[in-house]
């Protein structure tokens, strides 16, 4: 039988002649694979027919195949029909690791699945709308993205979301304990600080809890750092890694610009400046869009790169790194912490600690200002969920 004909994605991807390094940052499911030679560059999309070649090559990233077929994992996303949702959920969609995609809502997904059905891509899209239709829409997950809540607004803080996004975020995480409590959790919704020790303490609370499968998606503090570094230096943006650890708030946000690679050398101007920079990167973008919404597009953009590395390590890939705020046993004060960590078939396989050691002084001081403000969002969340508890029972 001759090959089925198929259809490639690069996300503006040219050929280079290094290989990813363990540790560097990671987007596409087969782009940067062990076998790849493909460095990233924009966001672009490039389309072209091309033969078909073994799974085991892993050197295209295939998103269409005429006849369908293969495997791949469910990802279910709440609140699909959201700003963030509905990009998200069409770049998921052009994921050759995703064979199976509910979109759930409370309202208004209908339509978003009809659109995204109509692409030639591997993945089978369903709509659930509503509370009724919950559970359904989790039903053999093996990922749950949940961007759902509501955005910024000018002059609001991240925090200022917690009294409306903490129940939505509670009532998911229900759901996802009862109806797919094996799945890998990606929490989008703001303030991620506060939304995981939520998340996590209704799992415990249901007995559903892995340490390893819950994460607060902070890889766009990831892609900023990296856009607003390689921009500063006159680096090419696709040899730039910087970490980022702490929150996912404000000063909580803490590049680590002495650990970026290539080697770079700031000044201590530059250092304020660039921090700064990605720390309220957010809130320039909810200015500039002046009650419209706020950082949608780069989000989804930042939670579908999270999402791949999610997949290939599920996938076996091996050397899968990504920053991530999980339960943390790197800073003593803090139960939860991002950091970059090692991805796997069951979530979190490692922190990478190495990253903390020989800071800055600027760092260090950083580092210690953010503890009381991220501990205090940690304990809002745990705290949230007690009170509920308590209501419940009286």
């Amino acid at each position: 039988m001759a090959a089925a004909a198929v259809t490639t994605l690069s996300l503006s991807t040219v050929p280079c002649k290094t290989r990813l390094r363990p540790g560097a940052s990671t987007t596409n499911a087969r782009q940067l694979s062990d076998s790849s030679s493909l460095c990233q560059h924009s966001l672009a999309l490039h389309l072209k027919p091309r033969a078909a070649r073994p799974r085991a090559a892993r050197r295209a990233v295939v998103v269409a195949q005429a006849g369908g077929g293969g495997g791949g994992y469910k990802v279910a996303i709440l609140g699909a029909a959201g700003g963030v949702g509905q990009t998200l959920s069409l770049l998921a969609k052009m994921s050759p690791l995703v064979s199976a995609l509910s979109l759930y809502d409370i309202s208004s997904v209908d339509g978003v699945a009809a659109d995204l059905s109509d692409c030639n891509t591997l993945a089978q899209v369903a709509g659930f709308t509503g509370k009724d239709e919950l559970a359904g829409s989790l039903a053999g997950a093996d990922v749950v993205v949940i961007p759902a809540g509501v955005p910024r607004k000018p002059g609001m803080t991240r925090d200022d979301l917690f009294s409306v996004n903490a129940g939505i975020v509670k009532e998911l995480a229900e759901a996802v304990a009862d109806h797919a409590p094996g799945a890998l959790v990606h929490v989008i919704t703001n303030p991620v600080n506060s939304t995981v020790p939520i998340a996590a303490e209704v799992l415990k609370r249901k007995g559903a809890y892995d340490p390893r499968k819950l994460f607060g998606v902070t890889t766009l503090d990831v892609v900023r750092a990296n856009t607003f570094v390689a921009a500063r230096k006159g680096l090419p943006l696709a040899d730039v890694d910087v970490p980022v650890v702490g929150g996912h708030a404000a000063d909580t946000i803490l590049p680590l610009l002495s650990k970026a690679r290539p080697k770079a050398a700031f000044t201590d101007e530059e250092v304020e400046e660039l921090t700064a920079r990605i720390q309220n990167a957010g809130t320039k973008v909810v200015e500039a869009k002046a009650g419209a919404g706020s950082a949608t597009l780069s989000m989804a953009y930042a939670a579908a790169r999270f999402l791949e590395a999610s997949l290939r390590g599920l996938d076996g890939d091996e050397a899968v790194y990504e920053c991530a705020y999980v339960q943390s046993q790197l800073v003593p004060e803090l139960p939860f912490f991002a950091s970059r960590v090692k991805l796997g078939r069951d979530g979190v396989e490692e922190e990478v600690g190495s990253e903390l050691r020989g800071l800055s002084g600027y760092e260090a001081r950083a580092l210690e200002a953010l503890k009381p403000k991220l501990k205090a969002s940690i304990d809002k969340g745990v705290a949230y969920v007690q009170q509920q508890q308590e209501a419940a029972l009286n």
